[in-house]
């Protein structure tokens, strides 16, 4: 059996860095009938990272799936895109989770990203935030407005 096409769009912000922050994610999948599904999510956190919120809306979007998928992963995030398309991730990992400068950040939050991909097929593609890609930008505004709410979570992982 196929494994089901889902198209991912996810983006991070922080108000100062770090600071509130936000994610926001828009999903897209056909059912077995070709008629297409939306799904938007964005949550909002006290203080943390624009990184961390990029890389939090990917863990979050693949947590969120029922079952193993095949996936288009959009991001404007250099920091995540790269890290997998140039096995940085992979490099991080065999050091025992020291990078090429010293200590690799957002540990926690790479080893969520490990475990919650495991099942799926991947493809990271970046596009150019605050641009022409409609969802990006749609991420953006649910980022934001996450990060601007009142009732903000704190985020666990987050150290100074």
């Amino acid at each position: 059996m196929d494994k089901p096409q889902v198209d991912i769009y996810t983006d991070g912000a922080c108000a100062n860095n770090p600071g509130a922050g936000g994610f926001g994610v828009v999903m897209f999948y056909k059912d077995a009938n070709n008629q297409v599904h939306k799904k938007e999510f964005s949550c909002g956190y006290k203080m943390t990272t624009n990184n961390r919120m990029e890389l939090l809306a990917v863990v979050f979007a693949l947590e969120n799936l029922k079952k193993p998928c095949k996936i288009n992963l959009y991001s404007d995030s250099k920091y995540v895109v790269d890290a997998i398309n140039k096995n940085w991730l992979e490099g991080w990992v065999a050091r025992g989770w020291k990078s090429s400068s010293g200590k690799v950040k957002n540990i926690d939050l790479w080893q969520k990203y490990l475990s919650a991909s495991k099942n799926h097929e991947i493809t990271f593609i970046w596009v150019k935030g605050h641009a022409s890609n409609e969802f990006n930008n749609r991420c953006d505004e649910l980022a934001v407005l996450a990060r601007s709410q009142s009732n903000l979570l704190d985020d666990n992982g987050f150290s100074n």
